[in-house]
């Protein structure tokens, strides 16, 4: 187990944000030339012509306009892109967030200390929580190690974003409330809602200065789940945060002019830490298969989940855990540096607490009772009929490939996540004939306020060797210069990306000018070209490397006939979530997982074959 420094008693956490480069705007012709290449696995040569007589019309007539418009946008803000972002990519989508936009995983505790084991959810909890406070502490005291590349500083803010923050339902758009405070900036929320068989119950983490102790934490935990499990179930109001976003929307400002009081509890959940789900699901798990601990973290019991929450902490019966989020405030890079963490503290202490048993008179937990009538509760009723009904359509798979891992691609001198990605688009050809068009999540976190970019690893040169790999009368060495030209072609884009060099971001960019400025929509989003090859959030294959730790995670698809793909690499292993809809006769999670790992070893034994 590696060893990550996540202290830091030198610098601050936030002290480099103010001199962070401004995020860049590409030039447009350089952008354009991108974006043809990239369409080019899609269209046949005729096809491919139109589309590029549509991108020379952009270029030279109100693309250049649109692009001079955004340049002097980017003048006036650090990040052109950030507002645009959090709004059109989360805030204004009105389909249920917590079942299309939220990320979850399973906790990777059962790889050492604690393998699944009944009667241990609250004893293992306590620990779990414990560590996740001491991680807040770290970040509101700005000890938490600045992230770098190389020696340049990342941009932190994201952390700020973990704790006391909630995505708040709107008619039409919802906001984001984000209560956290530095203590050099003053007071913040320090209070964790409990979810327990449809109850909400509050206990401050603080007491009298100091973080509550597991032992303390132990006390609060075990007297919520006593009272849960000797009472009537409660009423399950979370589930209204699983639904469509006006609806929700229209039932919380119901919920609020019912009483008053009503506000205060709601604005009580939203402003604390995180919300810790006491699950009485005992999803088993291995280190070879998390797909039932990963699947009811991801689509688990609604009632026990606030799905507008950055972070829920799910702690099932058997002592497994998992993590459900929400994904506007932060990408799931944060949530893994976070339980890396968390996993690196309980493997220190092998999983026990190793420290005082003494309990403070603390206050006992309080119960949030909300005052409801009976419209309430068949709306209630209605959101929990609706999630079942939707989350059962979700085929979900968490399986660890464990031929071999980061160490031996790299020996062949492959990079690990290239690597996957190219076998991932030689599983999609191989099951579906035809090159399937692909998201990558890159990083653009060396910019100020910067998030994410499009990389799209459906090149043509990938598509070249996946061609290769299927045609009998290809030599195995030239296979593999096909897969060397792939490689070479991903890892530039890749840093391109990384760079503020990327084109899909920019192009939202232009398109939103113009919706601004009341134009019209130019051709080149409306060309049948764009939507073909991923545009305006239509991937086949929605990706992400969740990074190289224990964290695993996992996301729906972004389309009916996609798939949702999280990987994790390890030194020996591969750890792969996929996910897609069985209402979709094309596609089939199992299958494209297990073409995959076949497709690895086929990249590794042509390393080892092809004479070079």
């Amino acid at each position: 187990m590696e060893n990550q420094v996540f202290e830091s008693s030198e610098e601050r956490t936030f002290q480099y944000q103010n001199s962070l480069p401004s995020l860049p705007v590409p030039t447009l012709d350089e952008s354009l030339k991108k974006y043809l290449d990239a369409v080019k696995p899609f269209l046949n040569q005729e096809e491919y012509q139109r589309t590029e007589d549509i991108v020379k019309k952009f270029e030279h007539g109100i693309g250049k306009v649109l692009q001079h418009k955004l340049l002097e946008r980017a003048k006036e803000k650090k990040n052109w892109l950030e507002e645009w972002w959090l709004n059109v990519a989360y805030l204004d989508a009105r389909i249920p967030t917590q079942i299309y936009y939220n990320f979850g995983g399973a906790g990777p505790y059962l790889e050492h200390y604690w393998p699944p084991k009944e009667g241990t959810q609250i004893e293992r909890g306590c620990i779990a929580v414990w560590h996740t406070l001491k991680y807040w502490e770290l970040i509101r005291t700005e000890k938490l190690v600045v992230h770098r590349h190389g020696n340049m500083p990342l941009d932190m803010n994201q952390f700020r974003m973990l704790f006391c923050t909630c995505k708040i339902p709107g008619i039409t758009r919802d906001s984001l409330g984000n209560y956290f405070r530095t203590e050099s900036e003053g007071e913040c929320p320090s209070h964790l809602i409990v979810l327990c068989r449809g109850r909400v119950f509050a206990f401050d983490a603080v007491h009298e200065g100091h973080i509550v102790s597991p032992p303390e934490i132990f006390r609060q935990l075990d007297y919520i789940q006593k009272r849960c499990h000797n009472e009537p179930d409660g009423p399950g109001l979370a589930a209204l945060t699983s639904g469509e976003r006006t609806q929700w929307a229209e039932t919380r400002e119901y919920l609020t002019n019912l009483d008053p009081k009503n506000l205060c509890l709601l604005e009580k959940i939203q402003s604390s830490l995180f919300v810790i789900s006491l699950d009485d699901s005992s999803p088993h798990g291995t280190p070879e298969d998390y797909t039932p601990i990963t699947k009811l973290a991801l689509i688990g019991d609604p009632t026990i989940r606030w799905g507008d929450k950055s972070y829920n902490c799910i702690l099932f019966s058997n002592g497994t855990f998992g993590s459900n989020c929400d994904h506007s405030p932060c990408d799931a890079m944060a949530l893994v540096v976070l339980c890396s963490y968390v996993d690196q503290k309980i493997f220190e202490s092998e999983g026990r607490w190793k420290g005082s048993d003494k309990v403070r008179d603390i206050p006992w937990p309080e119960e949030l009772v909300f005052t409801l009538n009976q419209n309430m509760l068949n709306d209630i009723e209605h959101a929990k009929e609706r999630y079942s009904q939707q989350v059962s359509d979700l085929q979900l798979v968490n399986y660890a490939f464990t031929s071999f891992g980061k160490a031996l691609t790299k020996k062949k001198g492959l990079h690990p996540d290239t690597f996957v990605q190219l076998g991932l688009q030689l599983a999609y050809y191989k099951l579906h004939g035809h090159p399937g068009c692909c998201y990558e999540t890159a990083m653009t976190r060396r910019f100020y306020h910067g998030r994410t970019e499009t990389m799209r690893p459906c090149t043509v040169e990938a598509v070249e060797w996946c061609k290769s790999m299927l045609d009998p009368s290809c030599s195995s060495h030239k296979r593999q210069q096909q897969m060397l030209k792939a490689f070479a072609k991903h890892n530039k884009m890749m840093k391109e990306c990384e760079n503020g060099k990327g084109f899909d971001r920019h192009l939202l960019g232009l398109l939103l000018i113009a919706k601004e400025e009341g134009l019209s929509v130019p051709e080149l989003f409306t060309d049948p070209a764009f939507t073909r090859s991923g545009g305006g959030g239509n991937f086949v294959l929605s990706t992400s490397l969740v990074g190289y730790t224990k964290i695993g995670g996992a996301a729906v698809p972004m389309i009916h006939h996609g798939y949702g793909i999280f990987y994790r690499i390890r030194d020996d292993r591969i750890v792969v979530t996929c996910t897609a809809w069985k209402s979709c006769p094309e596609t089939d999670a199992e299958m494209l997982c297990k073409n995959l790992f076949q497709s690895l070893q086929d990249m590794i034994q042509l390393m080892a074959t092809a004479h070079l």
